[in-house]
C-alpha cells in the first residue's frame, strides 16, 4: 500500500533524536517514516478514538480501493469469543470503510447522514485467532451501483475483503445511501436530533443466557415469552452509542440478533455469518419486539441459521439471519 496523508514522514514530539542518514542537515529534526495511526474518527463516525478500527487506505481506481485496519487484542464490547476476535468487529470494520470512502474518496461532506440498508459478513475461524499482537489486517474494497445527485454521491454498495497475514479472515457487504442535514430533518420530522426521550432502560436477561458475561452488554429485555424479548436500550453505552443519535443504530441490530439466537439455541451460538436488513429506523421511543425462529436443517449440517426479526408498532424495522456452528465446539 502507498503512503498515505496519515503515514507521512513527519517529526514525533519528545522523541530523542536519532543521529543518521536520514536526519536532514536544514532544520536537524529526525523524520521517522510510515508511523501508523488511526484514520480521522470524524470519517468513520465515532466519537472516541479508541472506536477506530481503520489506519490506512488509498485508491486502486475510480471504484476499488483497499485500506488497512487493526482490531485489539482486547476490546470493551467486541470480546474475545473460545480465541477468537469477536466477529460482530468484522462488521463493525466493514461499517467504518463505507464511511471513511465516501467522505475522503467520493467527497460527502462531514455531517451529512448516512442511512444503512444492508450489512453482511461472513468469516473463517481459523484466521480469527487472538494473537501475541494486535491483528493488522489488509482489506480489497469493489464498490458498485454508485450513485449520484445533483448536490454529490447519493450511496453506493461495496464489497469487502478482509485479509490477515494473506489469508482471508472475513468477506462482506454493505449498501447505504447519505442525504444533507436539511433532508434528513426533513425525513426524520419531530424525531431528529432526539427530540423525544428514549424509553425508560429496561433490565437485562441473564447474561450467560446470551453470551455475555456484563449486563450491561446485554441489548434483550425478557417479556415471558418464548424466543421473543424487548430490545433493551441503553443510549449510556459507551460503544453501541458511541455518540447521540435518534435512533438505533444498525450495529446494535445485530447484537441483539445473535444474542437472541444465542438464548434461541439454548447454548452459545458461534457466528460464522450474518446478514442484517434495515427497513426502517428502530426508534428510541418506542418498544422494540425481538423474536428468533431457528430454520430447519438436515441433521447433518456443518451449520444452523437463525431467523431474527424486530418489529415496532407492528411493523417489520430489520430482519437478520445468522449462521452459526452446528456445534459449540466445531
Amino acid at each position: 500500500m502507498s503512503a498515505s496523508t496519515f503515514r507521512a514522514s513527519r517529526p514525533t514530539p519528545g522523541t530523542p533524536r536519532t543521529v543518521g542518514a536520514a536526519a536532514p542537515t536544514d532544520t536537524g529534526v529526525f523524520h521517522y517514516p510510515s508511523l501508523t495511526t488511526t484514520v480521522p474518527k470524524e470519517f468513520v463516525h465515532r466519537a472516541s478514538v479508541a472506536q477506530v478500527m481503520l489506519t490506512d487506505w488509498d485508491r486502486v481506481d475510480d471504484s476499488h480501493f483497499t485500506a488497512a485496519a487493526q482490531w485489539p487484542r482486547g476490546h470493551s464490547f467486541f470480546t474475545e469469543v473460545d480465541g477468537c476476535h469477536d466477529p460482530l468487529i468484522a462488521g463493525e470494520t466493514i461499517r467504518q470503510a463505507g464511511a471513511l470512502l465516501a467522505h475522503a474518496e467520493f467527497g460527502v461532506p462531514l455531517g451529512h447522514h448516512f442511512l444503512m440498508w444492508d450489512l453482511a459478513i461472513r468469516v473463517q475461524p481459523a484466521h480469527l485467532r487472538v494473537d501475541s499482537a494486535p491483528a493488522s489486517l489488509e482489506m480489497d474494497i469493489a464498490c458498485h451501483d454508485i450513485k449520484w445527485r445533483r448536490a454529490g454521491l447519493a450511496g453506493f454498495r461495496y464489497d469487502v475483503v478482509i485479509r490477515r497475514d494473506g489469508n482471508t479472515a472475513a468477506t462482506g457487504s454493505a449498501r447505504f445511501t447519505c442525504v444533507s442535514p436539511q433532508i434528513y430533518e426533513r425525513l426524520r420530522g419531530g424525531r431528529h436530533n432526539s427530540a423525544r426521550p428514549a424509553l425508560p432502560l429496561t433490565a437485562p436477561t441473564a447474561p450467560q443466557n446470551v453470551g455475555r458475561v456484563s449486563p450491561m452488554d446485554v441489548v434483550l429485555t425478557p417479556i415471558g415469552e418464548t424466543r421473543s424479548w424487548q430490545l433493551r436500550v441503553d443510549t449510556r453505552h459507551p460503544v453501541l452509542f458511541d455518540h447521540p443519535v435518534d435512533h438505533v443504530p444498525g450495529m446494535m441490530l445485530l447484537e441483539a440478533a445473535r444474542q437472541a439466537a444465542t438464548a434461541a439455541l439454548g447454548r452459545p451460538a458461534v457466528l460464522l455469518g450474518a446478514t442484517g436488513e434495515f427497513k426502517r429506523y428502530t426508534e428510541l421511543d418506542l418498544p422494540c419486539l425481538i423474536e428468533a425462529c431457528p430454520l430447519p436443517g438436515t441433521g447433518t449440517d456443518a451449520v444452523q441459521s437463525v431467523l431474527v426479526n424486530g418489529h415496532q408498532d407492528g411493523r417489520l424495522t430489520f430482519c437478520s439471519t445468522l449462521t452459526v456452528a452446528a456445534s459449540p465446539t466445531a
